[in-house]
């Protein structure tokens, strides 16, 4: 059972920014992760810095939290490019990077670069050119390759990845496409639930949602003969049914309850006040201090 935290980019670093990295990392969690996005939601009229210099500011401020995106998408990146700034990161941090990639949404960032919005199949097809390439991006010190979307010309990309053979991929996904990528190619898995039941739905209906992508999981690693145990699982809180950060007492149960599921890891939102993360700071790092150690009682 692991225990994350996820601090979304919204403060100047030298005005407490670079404190929530660095007192993740007191609190014991066992990684930080960012979004990876160029704006966000109800964030887009307010300040929003770039995933990939946070995280390397990051690996500076601390010495043992592992740091990643939570998620990257194809909307705005483009593999080759992408790969280059993981390599260098991964450097910097000496080896404590996932990389958390998922398919990408339809807000800003779907078209934010002046593209049309894609059809939801051309979003799966890219995202699985996207993942495919960037494998081979990290794995290999040259690599040629046309995609229908994602092409690349005598990429180079040495010394590689301080993780061996790369980096570990976080993969985001629920649909068959996406369950099939992630068996293929991530060390670990993440969901957010079942974004249907989030305003209407129940704690049980949700639990029960998670338990079903847990098996659809299942189902895609089988079919290629690997031991899903062996993939990481992660729910990232907060678009579920229910209030589990309103006591230490519900988020106990909250995760107790996706342990037995099979969730491996769990991460909460650092707490920012006046948006829908607002939380009692203490509440927060009794979490983090105490959650896990109530749990395995």
């Amino acid at each position: 059972m692991r225990l994350s935290t996820v601090i979304l980019p919204v403060r100047r670093w030298h005005e407490g920014g670079r404190d929530e990295w660095s007192r993740a990392e007191e609190l014991g969690f066992h990684a930080a992760y960012t979004y990876d996005h160029l704006s966000w939601r109800t964030f887009r009229d307010g300040p929003w810095f770039g995933a990939i210099p946070t995280l390397t500011a990051a690996a500076g401020a601390t010495t043992r939290l592992r740091l990643g995106t939570l998620v990257t998408s194809p909307n705005f990146r483009h593999p080759v490019t992408l790969a280059k700034e993981l390599i260098s990161l991964d450097d910097i941090s000496g080896g404590r990077v996932t990389l958390g990639i998922g398919a990408g949404g339809t807000g800003f960032d779907a078209v934010v670069l002046g593209q049309e919005p894609w059809s939801p199949r051309e979003r799966a097809d890219r995202f699985a050119e996207f993942v495919t390439l960037l494998d081979r991006l990290l794995t290999q010190d040259a690599v040629t390759a046309e995609g229908t979307y994602y092409s690349a010309v005598e990429a180079r990309d040495i010394p590689g990845c301080v993780q061996r053979p790369r980096l570990p991929f976080a993969v985001a996904a629920t649909g068959p496409r996406g369950l099939r990528l992630a068996a293929a190619l991530g060390q670990a898995w993440v969901t957010t639930g079942d974004p249907k039941l989030f305003e209407s739905g129940t704690a049980e209906e949700s639990l029960e949602a998670v338990r079903g992508q847990i098996g659809r999981l299942g189902q895609a690693c089988a079919e290629i003969g690997r031991d899903a145990a062996g993939l990481e699982k992660i729910l990232l809180s907060g678009f579920t049914p229910g209030r589990p950060l309103d006591s230490f007492d519900a988020f106990v149960d909250f995760a107790g309850r996706h342990f037995e599921l099979g969730i491996t890891e769990i991460v909460v939102h650092a707490p920012i006040p006046d948006s829908d993360f607002a939380m009692d700071p203490a509440l927060f790092e009794r979490i983090a201090t105490e959650g896990l150690a109530q749990l395995s009682r």
